[in-house]
């Protein structure tokens, strides 16, 4: 099953036929094809009926109605002009409005488009280097799968037992805002280290400080109220994680007739672009869950825990080999085919060797953003490519987010010499 697998991923199928695909042909190979009775029955009953899921497409549509409202692009513009007398201040404020666009959309493609789109041309033009440039929007955008609201967060919480979407929230917040302040703190270097790769804005004395400071205190009311309403809601207990997608929704809607950018023409859109990108989604986790269903019932999951088990004597090698395992499949699957394959081995083995599942699952969420990162397959790669320039080359792309990626696994080993990175906001929230 793992050779037919390789094979059709290394043919250009899409990941989910590949998997369903798969796990037929396993039960078929194995003499068991009626497993598949009991691999369906599995679907019904842990996906189709699993109504955490449901958050999926409510936080798809909210982040496709705050891309129409146009608030990002007036606070990209203000943090422009405001930093334009610093140093490196462009890409201090990508670093910034990523974070923001991190915090209310959780969408990768979508923060890497419009991050790409409103400052990489911009960056270029003023002199940045483009390794810089490209590798800091493209690394800069993969924080939407960490800090919530993250969809990879929601689907990591309705397959890991005992762990709940807003655990699993409290407990990136703080690696994520970190890692952000990590890619700040490293545009700060380069701009000091050479000036002339992050230079200073020529237009910086053309607008009035103090209007840009009134645009950007209005343009980050919405986003603010937004993303108090979806993680305040959920880290106080008082909605649960498809309630308080359905209020980002909700408030995302109100921010776009409130700005008046309300057009019946773009709401039929985003509802389009919203079933597409949830279809892509759960036709994801339905074939992974068929492939671990049939793997599990023929033996493959039992003999690949026995092989770890006889690996790793000790909980650190265990979680160094599970990362190391995470960032090779980073480099050819993206992070769903990744979290469905995985847990199913994974989290057995965190369980016997006492480790906290919450902790080594987040540990598990830094380490997945490098699969949007990491050539040959990263998304955030070709989403690059895609609206860059025809100056600026794959290679170009690729030699700029290999700093971005070292940062990474830095942020995981220091969540490993300091576990209360992870678990100290969870438990002051959940005790």
């Amino acid at each position: 099953m793992s050779g037919l697998l390789l094979l059709g991923l290394f043919m250009g199928h899409p990941l989910a036929f590949v998997l369903g695909g798969t796990a037929v042909l396993g039960a078929l190979i194995a003499g068991k094809p009626m497993v598949l009775g009991i691999v369906i029955n599995r679907i019904f009953g842990d996906v189709l009926d699993n109504y955490v899921l449901i958050a999926i497409p409510l936080f798809v549509l909210m982040a496709r109605f705050l891309s129409d409202s146009g608030v990002t692009d007036r606070m990209f513009e203000a943090l422009r002009h405001l930093m334009a007398r610093v140093t490196g201040g462009l890409g201090l404020a990508v670093v910034f409005i990523s974070i923001l666009l991190a915090a209310t959309t959780g969408i990768i493609g979508a923060s890497i488009t419009v991050m790409g789109m409103m400052a990489l041309r911009p960056m270029l033009q003023y002199g940045y280097d483009k390794r810089l440039a490209t590798g800091l929007i493209g690394a800069s955008g993969c924080l939407g799968i960490l800090i919530p609201p993250s969809i990879m967060l929601i689907l990591m919480a309705s397959y890991a037992p005992g762990l709940s979407v807003g655990q699993l929230f409290a407990g990136a917040m703080v690696p994520g805002l970190l890692l952000g302040v990590m890619y700040a703190l490293y545009v700060v270097f380069i701009a000091w280290l050479r000036p002339d790769w992050a230079p200073k804005i020529a237009e910086a004395d053309q607008i009035s400080r103090g209007a840009m400071w009134k645009m950007l205190m209005i343009e980050a009311v919405p986003p603010l109220i937004l993303i108090l309403g979806i993680l305040g809601s959920l880290l106080a207990g008082i909605a649960t994680a498809t309630e308080a997608s359905a209020i980002g929704a909700a408030l995302a809607l109100l921010i776009v007739i409130g700005r008046g950018r309300f057009q019946w023409r773009t709401f039929y859109s985003a509802l389009l672009e919203t079933g597409r990108t949830s279809a892509m989604i759960l036709f994801i986790v339905v074939g992974a869950t068929a492939f671990t269903g049939v793997f599990n019932i023929t033996g493959g999951l039992r003999a690949s825990q026995d092989l770890i088990r006889g690996l790793a004597d000790d909980p650190y090698t265990l979680i160094a080999m599970m990362l190391l395992v995470v960032f090779i499949l980073g480099m050819f699957l993206d992070w769903t085919g990744i979290v469905l394959l995985s847990f199913p081995i994974f989290l057995p083995l965190v369980g016997e060797m006492g480790i906290d599942p919450l902790w080594f699952v987040v540990l598990m969420a830094v380490v997945l953003q490098t699969s949007f990162l990491s050539p040959p397959f990263g998304y955030a790669l070709f989403y690059m490519r895609a609206i860059a320039p025809p100056e600026v080359t794959i290679t170009d792309i690729i030699i700029g987010v290999l700093p971005f990626i070292v940062m990474i696994l830095m942020m995981c080993g220091a969540m490993i010499l300091f576990p209360a990175l992870v678990t100290w906001l969870p438990l002051a929230l959940y005790g």
